[in-house]
């Protein structure tokens, strides 16, 4: 399980959403380690955050680039026995819309199984592409906004039954090289995704 290292929902999506921001500028540059300019990159979007003078943007430039990538699995990049798949799952209140709809491969579909997607990922002990834990943070985000979470304590959170787990947060990435933006590396290399775009 990740360790908390914010008290409150909101400061606890802001430290994850400003990390991936920092991963998300390593992994686009090549980099096999983050730099100063990566953290300096997190630092400023923490504290605008923090302070109002930002936003995490709304998930329109997400499905921009799940419409970019095709019809693939989102998870590994096969373009066999696809399904779509639940990011939050149904039974716990995520929406059959289209934000919450990617598509999935059988065998990724199938060694999900029934877990939250970032408890799936850290099941398997291999990061998800950005592109997705981006897109799972914003809809945290926005479930927590509509629902007046965003103040509550993690710890009053944490035993409700929620459509996603709020304790699985990434909050440390691996290094920027082992790391992908999207399972579709192609398209990847040919579109530029900035720091201003999360």
């Amino acid at each position: 399980m990740t360790k908390l290292l914010a008290e409150t929902v909101i400061n606890h999506i802001y430290l994850s959403y400003a990390n991936l921001a920092m991963a998300h500028s390593a992994v686009v540059k090549n980099q096999s380690s983050y730099g100063k300019l990566n953290y300096m990159i997190r630092s400023r979007l923490l504290k605008g955050l923090r302070d109002g003078k930002m936003n995490i943007r709304t998930i329109f430039d997400d499905e921009k680039v799940k419409l970019m990538t095709g019809k693939i699995c989102n998870y590994c990049g096969s373009s066999q026995n696809l399904a779509l798949d639940h990011i939050f799952p149904q039974r716990y209140g995520g929406k059959d819309d289209a934000e919450n709809l990617i598509f999935a491969c059988r065998k990724c579909n199938s060694s999900k199984g029934k877990k939250d997607l970032l408890e799936w990922m850290k099941f398997r002990e291999q990061f998800l592409p950005l592109m997705i834990i981006r897109r799972y943070l914003k809809l945290t985000y926005t479930y927590c906004r509509d629902h007046e979470l965003l103040e509550k304590r993690i710890n009053d959170i944490i035993e409700m039954e929620l459509p996603f787990k709020i304790e699985y947060l990434p909050i440390n990435f691996p290094s920027p090289d082992k790391l992908v933006l999207n399972a579709n590396e192609e398209t990847c290399q040919n579109t530029t995704y900035g720091m201003l775009s999360l």
